[in-house]
């Protein structure tokens, strides 16, 4: 997993409540087993029309954010199914950070398992957000998770939480695996005394 501890990058808003994963990532898109390759597929029924068209009231088809990096939108995100791929989909496509004011459980931490942060901030701090994005065209943001801070160049700044062990996995890069694989010495040693 790569590391995470500070990224700057264009926002894309999407102003949404309840965005599901099954939205994120379509069920017809789970069959393969990489991480990569999803982000293709990335909220595909709302970004195309039943022609494979480009759906150009969709708030990521707008120009304006094409290469964005970080993605607000409101409350409950990532809600609805269990998958991981939909983490797997919005990083593939090139989103480092998403800006909610609550995010499923079951989403949340699996975005920390792949390197996605996610952030929680106030309904008064998103709206802040979507104003600046819709006023600002090229509008960036700072997400420094060694600070637990968002900050633009034009005065707003907001702190979050985090969980240390998470923050610390994430600025260290550290998965599940690479987790274990810190005691790699330890389980050769058990693995060659089992008879």
């Amino acid at each position: 997993m790569q590391s995470f501890t500070k990224h700057t990058g264009l926002v894309a808003a999407m102003d949404r409540s309840n965005v599901d994963t099954d939205q994120i990532i379509p069920k017809q898109f789970l069959k393969r087993i990489e991480r990569t390759g999803f982000g293709q597929f990335v909220f595909f029924d709302w970004r195309f029309d039943t022609t494979g068209q480009a759906n150009p009231d969709f708030e990521l088809n707008d120009p304006r954010f094409a290469g964005a990096s970080i993605l607000v939108a409101r409350q409950n995100f990532g809600n609805g199914s269990s998958r991981e791929h939909a983490v797997w989909a919005l990083y593939d496509y090139g989103f480092r950070a998403v800006l909610a004011q609550s995010f499923a459980d079951i989403f949340y931490n699996n975005s920390f398992k792949n390197g996605l942060l996610p952030v929680v901030l106030t309904e008064q701090e998103i709206e802040h957000i979507h104003q600046q994005v819709n006023s600002r065209p090229g509008y960036n943001l700072t997400v420094d998770l060694e600070e637990k801070r968002v900050f633009d160049g034009f005065g707003f700044s907001a702190t979050f939480s985090v969980d240390e062990f998470r923050r610390n996995c994430m600025l260290k890069g550290l998965d599940d695996i690479a987790l274990t694989l810190q005691h790699e010495d330890k389980i050769t040693q058990f693995e060659s005394t089992r008879i």
